[in-house]
């Protein structure tokens, strides 16, 4: 594979689940990736734990603070800290739970905006899911290239190329999305020229 790595398999994310599951209140709170009707996620449903301030009045862009979902669902934490210290992470961005239910999808875009305020207007932040539940029929397409990522795995994959996720399972597909800036290119390094 060229635009995925998976990073780990077999980690325990029934703990985080499980918090998900106890918080439905936690779903779209705050809807900014989801609430446009031309938004490639307009279909799916998102939980921010991490994420830029919502006024925008920070003078770095890149910089975000933890929401309220980050007190009840202490998992994520957990979670995002230990994928740090295993990708040697440098910073952490957003983290963002999202959930796409059967029949629905995430519609073909690239992460890389023009806007200078834009959270991704270059290659900054690696993005990482880790898959909390995935149904067989739930597929992540990336250029050319379509993976199913069963649960409890985690992958990073090219966000500067076009990519969308179909939900053609039985059941939600959940996600734990983290950005961490890391040193290097992985592609650089999945392609053998680090």
């Amino acid at each position: 594979m060229r635009n995925f790595l998976q990073i780990a398999d077999n980690l325990d994310v029934t703990p985080l689940l499980l918090e998900v599951h106890r918080q439905p209140a936690l779903w779209n709170q705050y809807p900014y990736r989801t609430h446009h009707t031309e938004s490639p996620h307009r279909e799916a449903e998102d939980i921010l734990v991490r994420c830029q301030p919502i006024d925008r009045s920070w003078p770095d862009h890149r910089e975000c603070l933890w929401y309220p979902a980050a007190a009840v669902l202490p998992s994520v934490r957990a979670h995002a800290f230990a994928l740090m210290t295993r990708v040697q992470g440098e910073r952490l961005g957003r983290i963002v739970i999202t959930r796409l239910a059967p029949g629905t999808q995430i519609y073909p875009h690239a992460d890389i905006g023009v806007h200078p305020l834009h959270y991704d207007t270059e290659p900054y932040y690696q993005r990482f899911h880790t898959l909390l539940q995935c149904p067989r029929g739930a597929r992540f397409v990336c250029g050319e290239e379509s993976v199913w990522m069963p649960s409890g795995t985690c992958w990073t994959f090219d966000n500067t190329q076009e990519h969308a996720v179909i939900n053609d399972g039985q059941e939600d597909r959940i996600t734990l999305i983290v950005d961490i800036q890391t040193k290097g290119s992985w592609l650089s390094e999945i392609n053998g020229s680090a």
